[in-house]
Order: structure tokens, then sequence, then C-alpha cells
């Protein structure tokens, strides 16, 4: 005869992952791009860069002439100033187009994602501006007075634009920031951003 087995107890209201409560395991970075537009290009340049030289090289060791390209280059290689104009220009785009690649390749990129405060260190969440910019938006629309709300998000700052068309504006901005200050800490965001509130009134038609 089986005994019946007992249910498992329930999880402890502290063991639960709560999302505006959780503890910070740690410091949270942002979350790096793959690149795949910038890596395809350049792969894509030295990829076929490569394979016409290849050919032109294999074409010569046939006992054919070489491009006309490669014997212009050649010739401009060796007769052509190293101070003129031309080589100055095409050395500075190439520099530039070098330092871009370096930017990219040691920057995170991603900067549409706002990393997420971590309550376990296997787990990495992050939340989108424009989400979060609606988010606060229609908590701003709910304070009285409040007609219309622009709200942009950064990664270290959060302006808002509110027009009131009643109420005085110092109580629609007192409470757009009470409850905006709630809304940015609701988001869970690993860098609270600063909360800059301006209420004006609507302007006048005509």
């Amino acid at each position: 005869m089986t005994t019946p087995e007992r249910p498992k107890p329930a999880a402890a209201p502290e063991d639960v992952p709560v999302l505006g409560g959780g503890r910070d395991t740690g410091r949270v970075r942002r979350f790096w791009s793959v690149r795949r537009i910038p890596a395809a290009l350049l792969a894509a340049a030295v990829l076929g860069g490569a394979g016409l030289l290849l050919y032109d090289v294999a074409a010569v060791r046939a006992d054919h002439s070489a491009m006309s390209w490669r014997r212009e280059l050649a010739d401009e290689l060796a007769t052509r100033p190293l101070d003129s104009a031309t080589t100055l220009a095409v050395a500075g785009a190439v520099v530039l187009l070098g330092v871009w690649l370096l930017v990219l390749a040691a920057t995170p990129g991603l900067r549409a994602v706002l990393p997420m405060r971590r309550a376990h260190p296997d787990l990495r969440a992050g939340l989108d501006r424009d989400a979060a910019a609606l988010a606060l938006r229609d908590r701003a629309m709910e304070v009285s007075g409040v007609q219309s709300v622009k709200v942009r998000v950064g990664r270290a700052k959060v302006d808002v634009r509110a027009v009131s068309h009643f109420r005085p504006l110092d109580d629609v901005r007192a409470d757009v920031q009470t409850a905006l200050t709630a809304g940015v800490e609701e988001l869970g965001l690993a860098h609270a951003p600063a909360l800059t509130v301006r209420v004006a009134r609507p302007s006048k038609k005509g």
C-alpha cells in the first residue's frame, strides 16, 4: 500500500524573485551589440578585394597581363609624392574608417536597451527605451490636469514635457514629478535616470 505524496510547500514570499524589491547581485553592464552589419560589410570588402587581387596575381603567373587598375595603382604609388592632397585625403579616410571600426569593437552599442537590475546572477534583462517612455507617459496621463505628455528616455535622463489645461502649474508639476519618480523606480532599471519635468499651458490657436 502506497502513501500519497505530500504536496511541496509553497515558496516563502522572500524566496520569490520580485523585480522592484530584488537584491542587486553586482555591477550591471550594458548589452553588447552583435554588429552584424559592420562586420558583414567589412568581411565583404576584404573578401572582394582579396579575391580580385588573387585572381590578378594568378593571371600574371599564367603569362597574362595584369589588370589596368593594378598597373595604375603601382605607378601612382611609385610616382606620386606622399604629401599630395589626394594621398593625404585617402590616408585620412582610411584612418577614420579604422577609428570607426575600433570604436565599434570597443563600445557596447544597443543604446536603445536599458539594463535592468539583476535579482539573480544568471539572469539579465533589458528594457527598450520606447517601452519605458510609453509606460511613463501613461503614468503621467493619470495625473489630474494633464492634457498631453511627451516623454524622452535616455541612458541617464528622463525628459518629460507635459501640457496642463487646468489646475496650477506648480501643483501639476509636483504631482507629475511624484508619479514619475515612483514610475521610474518600478521600471527596475539598474541605473535610475534623473527626472526632469516641464509643465506648460496649451498654446493658443490663431
